[in-house]
């Protein structure tokens, strides 16, 4: 494994919107990149390959071929397919390499990941993104956990990494990251739900009124709209997380019932994107409308034909 991470091979396993971009990022400073992400091998791979073609970015045909040529493999799928990933990697993982588990998920799934990935030679390290990437990019602020996570941090500060060690101790990282999430996006929920009842209703200005009074560091215009829009657009990959953060709420001994209520409220709006209530996926305009009411009112049309 070469002694410079600028010289390490990275494979993403995970080509949605946070891999590529970290592609973009790391193939700007001239590192190798290669991909692998199921979508490849359906009708959605065309503006994937463009992607890896445009940045130079290889294309791997398994999580195996994709593991067994990486120095340092950064894994960021949904949720419920971080296991799969984990296992699928550890079939032909390098010996001594490193892998960071981007995934939202419990500590629990995470402790799992780590038995499979250290049990094959390789060095895993439990990663808790903390704030939504975009803005970030690779700077995001990035929780580490495990036994190697200091070492990968100094490692990868090199290659633009923003990376704080939690702990030594698998779960620590994505605890933090599951706790704040029943708060993050429990909000979101309560936001899509809240809002669009009160413009039913027609009191939306005087709700905002009101939460503007108790909360004024708040622009509830603002973000009304940001939430409506994440959780139309990425609704999916959320409620995965939310499921997590239930689970990782239920393995504390308490009943989920803010977590489970936001998980399937996000799946729910997943569901109805899906099906095209809030416009084309891939237009201009799918989930990009700057007032929120031009989504709440295309929900409630939804539900009034549903009744009708």
């Amino acid at each position: 494994m070469p002694a410079s991470s600028r010289d390490w091979k990275i494979g993403l396993v995970g080509y949605g919107e946070v891999g590529r971009i970290l592609a973009e990022d790391l193939r700007a400073q001239g590192v190798a990149v290669a991909a692998y992400d199921l979508k490849l091998a359906s009708t959605e791979a065309p503006p994937l390959r463009a992607h890896a073609a445009q940045h130079g970015v290889a294309l791997a045909g398994s999580p195996a071929q994709l593991a067994a040529g990486a120095d340092f493999i950064i894994c960021a799928v949904t949720a419920s397919q971080t296991l799969a990933a984990a296992q699928a990697c550890a079939a032909a993982v390098r010996a001594g390499a490193f892998y960071l588990d981007f995934n939202s998920a419990s500590p629990a799934t995470k402790q799992q990941a780590a038995a499979l990935i250290d049990g094959a030679g390789a060095r895993y390290v439990e990663g808790a993104v903390m704030t939504s990437v975009p803005p970030y990019r690779i700077r995001v602020p990035l929780l580490l956990g495990g036994r190697h996570a200091a070492v990968l941090a100094e490692d990868i500060e090199q290659l633009g990494f923003a990376a704080k060690v939690a702990s030594e101790r698998i779960g620590v990282a994505s605890a933090t990251k599951m706790c704040r999430s029943v708060m993050i996006k429990g909000l979101e929920a309560m936001v899509i739900e809240s809002f669009t009842a009160a413009r039913h209703y027609g009191v939306e200005d005087a709700v905002l009124a009101s939460l503007a009074e108790t909360f004024p560091g708040i622009d509830w215009e603002k973000q009304g709209a940001y939430f409506f829009q994440r959780v139309i657009e990425h609704g999916r990959r959320r409620s995965e997380e939310m499921f997590e953060s239930a689970r990782t709420v239920r393995d504390a001994g308490l009943p989920p019932a803010i977590a489970q209520g936001a998980a399937e409220r996000q799946a729910w709006i997943a569901d109805l994107a899906q099906d095209g209530v809030f416009g084309e996926r891939g237009t201009p305009g799918f989930a990009r409308s700057a007032d929120w009411r031009v989504e709440a009112d295309r929900l409630l049309a939804h539900l009034k034909r549903g009744n009708a």
